[in-house]
């Protein structure tokens, strides 16, 4: 084996062996981000109620329960995933959009996943990429815009007169909201690794291309072969190689093929 090729295996399976541990990683945590996507979703703790609130209480994206009854403990909801006519604005609505449009997306980057058995890795490491990517933005479009309806009677109703637009009263946010805020960060450092993996697979295997460029020359064309000899006058005799070689990942061929000239006739004496 050639000096160049061999140190071409041995970055190669660094490589790889790297690539694999790293790329285990981010499927790992691509998972645990759709986990936490999934449940910020679902999960109606989004705002609620405090020690200022007439009565217990918190909204979703598209469910929200209110205390009711002499106690003020006892919660009435309303608000499901096939019915949305009682969601309390506009807002709530396009929140929920955004929020469902990002679950959607990093369902599908993990269906993906499966596209590493038959396509490109580079290939699929950026699709992923930019799912995620979108996955980001779109919570960041639902983080931002669910505020914007908190000056909607039923709210105002739970958390004060003076809640308004990005404001909330007496209310305090839940853990389900400030969950949204940490997989915002978490869909753009994976999208982030997702970029950097497809990039260096794709610049690994021009590497890969030159290497074996530089070890295996090509074929040299018809027209530079060796032509025959003149002989001063005597007509062209000897004999000329031509070498026709083809190289490849497996070895080098070579064939050799030996012609002779005939004789001119003998000139008269």
């Amino acid at each position: 084996m050639l000096p160049s090729q061999e140190a071409s295996k041995i970055y190669h399976d660094n490589y790889m062996r790297n690539s694999r541990a790293i790329g285990v990683l981010w499927a790992i945590f691509t998972i645990c981000f759709a986990i936490i996507n999934v449940v910020v979703f679902l999960q109606p703790y989004w705002i609620g109620d405090s020690v200022n609130t007439p009565y217990a209480g918190y909204f979703g994206l598209f469910h929200y329960c209110m205390g009711e009854g002499s106690s003020n403990r006892e919660l009435s909801c309303r608000g499901t995933f096939s019915d949305l006519s009682f969601m309390p604005s506009g807002a709530f609505k396009a929140a929920f959009f955004f929020v469902l449009l990002s679950m959607v997306l990093i369902l599908s980057c993990i269906a993906c996943m499966a596209l590493f058995f038959f396509c490109n890795t580079a290939t699929v490491y950026k699709t992923c990429a930019w799912m995620q990517l979108l996955c980001a933005v779109c919570l960041v479009f639902g983080c931002i815009i669910f505020p914007a309806g908190w000056d909607a009677e039923v709210v105002q109703d739970l958390c004060g007169e003076e809640t308004g637009k990005y404001t909330l009263g007496n209310c305090s946010v839940r853990w389900a909201y400030i969950l949204a805020i940490i997989g915002i960060l978490d869909a753009l450092i994976l999208s982030f690794l997702a970029f950097v993996l497809g990039n260096r697979q794709s610049d690994f295997l021009q590497d890969e291309v030159k290497a074996d460029n530089k070890a295996f020359p090509s074929i040299t064309p018809a027209s530079d072969a060796p032509q025959p000899l003149d002989y001063g006058g005597r007509g062209d005799e000897g004999d000329g190689n031509t070498i026709c070689e083809w190289e490849g990942k497996k070895g080098v061929v070579q064939s050799k093929q030996n012609f002779f000239l005939l004789e001119p006739a003998k000139q008269k004496q």
